[in-house]
């Protein structure tokens, strides 16, 4: 198994050469092992979770210096984001009231890849990082595509224990690897966010076992209460065994890959971060961080399909309901990513979130400080602002 800590550079490879000239190699993705001076606690009853809002201000723009992980150093080329007709001056209003009531660090907008409007608060800034919690996972399933292009891994139809053969005899045997994509596994979970006695608040401080990814030690303790294919219910443990799966079949950590078939292609600007559990697996689940442009990057290489990293038809099946939630029309969830009427996204708690409009090749990007780590009134309000801006149609060149 891949485990531990990955340090060191990427050796660079040549491109090709021909009879007369050699071809420039294409810099490979330079990886280092990012280690904090002193680790943030670990344990449940005092996870991020529940930091008062300041200490989580800091620790979002700074989760290197808290926690484990690994730094991809910008390589390639960036991606241009020029400045395309502004907004209304009302819209603008919207959107700055927005961020005031919000408690965002930062809100991008493009359009046709340009940027129509761009902010900042709380102390945050271009050039700065910031966590992104659960939207992570739209780049752990898109790297799952990655995978899928490059044959190693056969399909979402192959048997989660193909892959990694420690689940067999656990509540995940019998799932396949789109049933965990789409968090359909049937396994019984617990998302609460304000219990500290919750799956998700204990999953990362189980102890580590020699030789085993966390995801799969926690994995272990799990029951089914559904047959497989049956019941959604959100379960970050599973993009973290996604995230395994991913890295199990490439034989690279999701930072590595994801210099290669995110960071690269999308063009971004600044460095990744991707954070670590206790057994030095990238957190499939969470906790990447970026700039916001990269995040808005991120969206406009997805709205415009990933030509050459994943599968042809990939986003337009990632993004697709394929979990409907019955209780809201036009609401669903497809392979990591949510999936809203006429728009889709990947969102994370305390109200981090990418949304894409295709029809109005528009993408929405932002980062913030929520006081609590879910709001349905805050996610409203994001709706509403992502309606007004498809609505607002400035004069295209």
């Amino acid at each position: 198994m891949m485990r531990g800590f990955l340090a060191g550079v990427a050796a660079l490879a040549l491109a090709g050469c021909s009879t007369t000239a050699m071809q420039a190699p294409e810099p490979a993705a330079i990886v280092t092992q990012s280690m904090p001076e002193t680790m943030a606690s670990m344990d449940p009853s005092d996870s991020i979770l529940f930091w008062s809002d300041e200490r989580r201000s800091a620790a979002f723009r700074d989760m290197e210096g808290l926690f484990p992980g690994l730094e991809v150093a910008q390589t390639g080329p960036v991606r241009a984001l020029p400045r395309g007709t502004a907004l209304g001056s009302d819209t603008q209003a919207a959107l700055r009231a927005f961020v005031a009531e919000t408690d965002a660090a930062g809100l991008m907008v493009l359009r046709d890849g340009r940027v129509v409007f761009e902010d900042y608060a709380l102390g945050f800034g271009p050039e700065g990082r910031w966590t992104s919690f659960s939207v992570a996972k739209s780049f752990t399933s898109t790297l799952l595509g990655a995978a899928i292009a490059d044959g190693a891994i056969e399909s979402v139809d192959q048997p989660v224990v193909e892959i990694l053969p420690a689940l067999a005899g656990t509540a995940y045997d019998g799932v396949t690897v789109g049933q965990i994509a789409t968090m359909t596994s049937g396994v019984a979970w617990n998302e609460d966010y304000t219990d500290p006695n919750s799956d998700v608040a204990k999953m990362l401080a189980v102890a580590p076992v020699a030789g085993e990814s966390q995801a799969i030690t926690y994995a272990r303790t799990l029951t089914r209460e559904a047959p497989a294919g049956e019941k959604w219910v959100y379960k970050t443990l599973e993009t973290n065994l996604l995230g395994l799966i991913v890295e199990e079949a490439t034989g690279r950590s999701l930072a590595d890959y994801a210099g290669e078939k995110i960071a690269r292609p999308a063009g971004f600007a600044g460095n990744l971060f991707w954070m670590q559990d206790l057994t030095g697996g990238n957190i499939g689940g969470c906790c990447l961080s970026l700039r916001l442009s990269d995040y808005a990057r991120f969206g406009q290489f997805v709205l415009e399909g990933g030509e050459g990293v994943v599968p042809q038809d990939w986003f337009a099946q990632a993004t697709a309901p394929l979990v409907p939630f019955e209780n809201a029309p036009g609401f669903g969830y497809g392979y990591q990513w949510w999936t809203y009427p006429g728009a889709y996204g990947a969102q994370g708690i305390f109200g981090q979130a990418i949304t894409l409009v295709p029809e109005e090749n528009l993408v929405v990007a932002v980062v913030s400080n929520w006081p609590t780590a879910t709001s349905n009134a805050n996610r409203n309000a994001f709706r509403a602002l992502i309606a007004r801006l498809a609505a607002d149609q400035p004069s295209r060149e």
